[in-house]
This record gives structure tokens, sequence and C-alpha cells, in this order.
């Protein structure tokens, strides 16, 4: 099996150029690690862990979070109570080759449910579980998640005519009516013609983007080095980096930034500005993504990112109803897990977590609406 792209040589070594310290391992059927440079390939790629640490410096100490993303797999035929004592175990063999002030484990697994019910009973009855297993060290669910846990996957293995088809009657015409008013779609990559002044341009977009919805992005270069590193489609397991800009005219209305590889195609950034919002560029922006994902061979297209449920009062509603307009299924993950390594200074960290999270969903977010 092809390995999920926050797993990727090509992703840790550009975690590792801002912030994070990457580390490789090969995994035994047994569950023994053995460091390696960079991670296997080909038939030896599921048997593959990547890892990066991220080191802070508080007033009173310095620590680490080890954090191991989409990974591992569920084996075929594993229960989760196997499943969850796979992951304590991993974490206790990995303590000799991670720093000593790490705080805890943290995993973002790759479990898929479609039922939210599910889902949401598994996640929050995770402790009581790891309890009951006796597990040392255990399984705590994590206050935030790094990668989100709700999305929309759509296969890519119809016919255009079949993609469309599926989608919402809305969504077509907004395509179509995108297409019509004369909205156009250019993709870039990193060493492209063209691709300085496009990158100035999407950054506007996403300066507007931040100002308009309350949202926070990273450093200008932390984009700009993506789109550098992914440049290239031509040989090698490196996951291809596109940036999407839709223009009308003289106006750059919106753009997105996606991630094709072997194992899925993702929609990992997107902006918009707020001229000319009526001629519904965004529409078209996706809609050219998921052609090029299926010419480039992505099996799925992973919509990354969208409130749990259709729910109106909640403020990212209208990203709910945008992606799964689109079609495909809807899936949701359990969110993060940690595995205390140090326990004491843990729960000092998660209580500040905590702080940090409400601090930004509620009160700036609240007063960024007024």
């Amino acid at each position: 099996m092809e390995q999920r792209f926050l797993q990727t040589a090509f992703w840790a070594s550009f975690k590792g150029a801002h912030g994070w310290t990457p580390h490789y391992f090969s995994v035994d059927t047994d569950g023994k690690l053995t460091p390696v440079e960079s991670p296997p390939r080909g038939a030896g790629a599921d048997n593959a862990l990547t890892l990066v640490v991220r080191s802070f410096s508080a007033k009173i100490a310095k620590f680490s979070i080890a954090y191991i993303p989409m990974a591992p797999e569920l084996l075929h035929g594993e229960d989760k109570e196997s499943y969850i004592r796979r992951l304590s175990a991993l974490a206790a063999a990995l303590k000799p080759y991670i720093p000593s002030n790490t705080l805890c484990v943290r995993y973002d697994c790759p479990l898929d449910f479609e039922d939210l019910g599910e889902r949401d009973a598994f996640a929050t009855g995770l402790n009581s579980l790891s309890k009951r297993l006796n597990l040392s060290p255990p399984l705590k669910k994590a206050p935030v998640a790094v990668q989100p846990p709700d999305t929309v996957l759509l296969p890519l293995d119809k016919s255009e005519e079949d993609l469309l088809a599926t989608m919402r009657n809305k969504w077509r015409y907004n395509i179509r009516l995108a297409q019509k008013k004369g909205v156009e779609v250019s993709s870039f990559r990193g060493t492209g013609d063209g691709f300085n002044a496009a990158f100035e341009h999407f950054y506007e977009l996403f300066e507007t983007t931040s100002k308009r919805d309350g949202v926070q992005f990273h450093a200008k270069d932390y984009y700009r080095d993506l789109l550098l590193r992914g440049a290239s489609d031509e040989g090698g397991d490196s996951p291809v980096i596109t940036l999407y800009l839709a223009k009308h005219e003289d106006d750059y209305l919106a753009g997105i930034i996606t991630l094709f590889c072997k194992r899925e195609a993702v929609y990992l950034y997107g902006a918009s500005g707020n001229k000319k919002r009526n001629l519904m560029p965004a529409y078209l922006l996706q809609w050219t993504a998921i052609q090029d994902a299926k010419r480039y061979g992505c099996p799925v297209y992973d919509f990354y990112g969208m409130p749990p449920t259709d729910d109106p009062s909640h403020p990212m509603h209208g990203l709910y109803l945008f992606k799964t307009g689109f079609g495909g299924t809807i899936v949701h993950r359990p969110g993060s897990f940690d595995v205390p390594v140090r326990p004491v200074m843990y729960k000092a960290y998660i209580v500040a977590e905590r702080m940090r999270a409400f601090i930004f969903k509620k009160l700036v977010k609240k007063l960024h609406r007024r």
C-alpha cells in the first residue's frame, strides 16, 4: 500500500525545515523498531513509520512533543482493542529514540468512520478503554486534533461526466456559471514560469481571508517553501504541490494549494478575495483540481477538513455545505491520541493547550465577528 502524504519523507523533510525534527523507522511484524535514514519505499513501505519531534522552551523548562501523523494503519483483521494495545506498545518502544524531555507521543490515527456516533463513542471511550486494558503507558484523548478529523473523500474512479453527475445540481451550475462568465483558472508550480507573481497574488488573498474570517495561517515562507519543494512530478515518490489561481479580467478572485501523490489528492489550503464572489470561482477551482488529480492517477480527492455535521449554527457551516456538495463520502476520524511519557509535566501542558484552544476558538473568533 502506498504511503499517506503525512508519512512520506517529503513531508517530514518539509516539516524539518519548519521547526520539527524527523525520525524514520522500519517496523517488523513483531513490532520491533529499527531507525533508518529515510522511510522504506516500494514493497517495504508498509513497514515504514515517520515521526516528527517539536521542542519548546518555556520559562521554567524545555520540553518536546513527539508526533506520528496518520499512522500506524489498522492491520487486516485487527480489532480496535488490539490496535490501541499496539499504539501503547509502540510509544514505549520509541522512548529510547526520542528526546528525554518528551512529554508524550501524539498520534493522529488513520481510522475512518462513516458513522459519526460510532466515531464519537470510540473517541470518548478511549480513556476508559485504556484503563480497562490496563495499558502501560495508557492512551488519552488529546484536547485538540492536529489534523482535521472530519472530511469528504471523493473517489476518482469515475468518468468526469459521472463525477459531475454525483454533485448537487447547484454545484454543476456554479462551475458552468464561472466558465460562462469568463473566470480563468491557471496552475503554477514552484519552479515554473509566472510562479513568483502568482504566489504574491495568492498570499494577498490569504491575508484577505484571514482578516475577513479570523483564520490563522502560517508564515509566508512556509507556503512558498512547500510549493518550491513540490514543484516536480518527474519520477520519485515525492508529492506534487500545485497552486491554482482563479482570475477574472484583471482581478484575482481565489486560490487553492493541492497535493497529489499515489495514495491520494489533498486540498490543503484555500483563500478568496472579496471581489466578484458572485462569479463562483471556488467551484471552478475545485473542479479543475479534481480533473487534474484524476489525470495524475490519484484514486481519491480529500477535501480535508470541515465541521462534523450539517449544523447551521456552526461558524463554518458554509464550508460543510461547500465540500459535501461535490459528492463523495463523509468520513469522521477520531482525532489525536496521546501516550504520556512524562505524566506530571504532560498534565500541565494539557491544561495550557486547552486554555490556548479555548481562547482561540471562543474568544478570538467571537471578537472577530463583532
